[in-house]
């Protein structure tokens, strides 16, 4: 039996003409205007469904018009990843979620989402080597498109070489625009929401997600240093999609950022008692196992989200000298005991508030950088928290008042005139 998450053909066709008669969707001949499609234009995903047969499995989406769709594999771990222009997901949250006697055929968990501005990604988790055959596109008689992808089951060196043979990074092609010189001399600060897109993060018992959790916070904290006046601000995300690790530490050093700070929530499912907030700052040694553990599972994510790990900065001997990294990291440090200072009275903070460890967004060695866990999503008590408007004023507030004291105590980095950031697709700067 197939796993199918496929709407039944009536619930499919009411589905359709709802997101007819919202806009989403032309059921009549004839385009419709612009401003009245709120997917601007990207195609509706509906359903989805995986179905195994003789010895190929089918992942098949229902989609609201064709699309071009591109498909490759890649190794360590096996997965396929499959390249759309951009798809309005409207499926339910479990799917995809497939594990154990679920899995079907090669086929053992998909996620899915918006990779960079006008394209989405689905990623495949493979349970065994396997290729792409071919990407199939039908019409049904209610006018809704069927993606097929179908994936054969081969030998290890056969998948091998069809891995070498694609190409894995499609979002290299965002090319950024030439930097503008600006006169504002104001300190500026990139906050970076963690995850996002095909990469979820932490996902809570409830379903919650901990990209969506990091990255209104991140909006609260990044509007709450806007309205002061004294800061210039940039997001390394402005909205649900994905950026690789070394694209948020080139956003941060092109930017000749002074203080990099990324949100970040953690989940330790097998111990919900454990809850709290914690502040790290880089380092090639981590304070302890739990520290290591949790950089780790972080510095994943670009394969998570169906790419390849990009180089971070070089090798500090060969673009900085030795006084310039330990001064970053003592500004690094110098932050984190500020956030601890004005975050204990307002929030809980873990065991251990500061710690440090070989996080792949901390390695600029130019730019003072911390991550915050605000806390654990497996926790319920945080996570009510970390749900909590109430609570995300005052903890944003106070993280405000750490940023003052940091910067009214000390300049900024010795560094040429500071430059408007190379625009591209994951830089987003906050106008005050």
């Amino acid at each position: 039996m197939p796993h199918s998450t496929r709407l039944p053909r009536t619930g499919l066709v009411r589905h359709l003409a709802a997101l007819a008669l919202a806009g989403g969707l032309i059921l009549a001949a004839g385009p419709a205007p612009a401003q009245d499609d709120p997917a601007g234009g990207a195609a509706v995903a509906i359903a989805a469904e995986t179905a195994t047969r003789d010895g190929t499995t089918r992942l098949t989406l229902t989609l609201s018009k064709p699309i071009e769709a591109r498909a490759f594999v890649m190794e360590r771990p096996d997965r396929a990843v499959i390249d759309l222009p951009e798809v309005n997901f409207q499926l339910d949250q479990e799917t995809g979620k497939l594990s154990g006697r679920k899995r079907d055929g090669v086929i053992a968990s998909f996620r899915y989402g918006l990779f960079a501005p006008g394209r989405s990604r689905i990623v495949v988790d493979l349970a065994g080597p396997a290729v792409v055959e071919s990407v199939e596109t039908t019409k049904t008689r209610e006018g809704a498109v069927l993606v097929s992808i179908p994936f054969r089951k081969v030998d290890r060196d056969t998948f091998r070489k069809a891995a070498v043979a694609g190409d894995p990074s499609p979002a290299a092609s965002a090319k950024a625009a030439p930097a503008r010189e600006s006169v504002d001399t104001r300190p500026l600060i990139v906050i970076d929401a963690g995850h996002g897109g095909t990469d979820p993060g932490a996902i809570a018992a409830t379903g919650v997600f901990e990209k969506d959790i990091v990255f209104g916070f991140a909006q609260s904290f990044a509007e709450r240093l806007v309205q002061s006046g004294r800061y210039r601000l940039v997001m390394t995300r402005d909205r649900d999609v994905f950026v690789p690790l070394a694209e948020r530490v080139r956003i941060a050093r092109e930017a000749k950022a002074d203080l990099f700070v990324s949100i970040h929530a953690d989940s330790i499912s097998a111990a919900p008692q454990v809850k709290g907030a914690t502040i790290y700052t880089g380092s090639e040694k981590a304070t302890d196992s739990e520290s290591a553990r949790l950089a780790e599972r972080e510095n994943r994510a670009d394969a998570a989200a169906g790419t390849e790990s990009g180089e971070g900065p070089a090798d500090v001997a060969d673009i900085l000298q030795e006084l310039t990294l330990r001064e970053t990291r003592g500004f690094s440090a110098g932050f984190a005991g500020r956030l601890m200072g004005q975050l204990s009275p307002v929030m809980e903070m873990s065991p251990k508030p500061h710690r440090e460890a070989g996080f792949k967004v901390l390695r600029s060695p130019d730019v003072p950088s911390v991550l915050i866990e605000l806390g654990y999503l497996s926790s319920k008590s945080d996570l009510e928290k970390l749900q909590s408007e109430e609570w995300r004023d005052r903890v944003t507030g106070s993280m405000a008042k750490a940023v003052d004291l940091f910067f009214s105590g000390r300049a900024t980095l010795s560094r040429p005139a500071p430059v408007a950031p190379r625009r591209s697709a994951a830089i987003a700067p906050v106008s005050p």
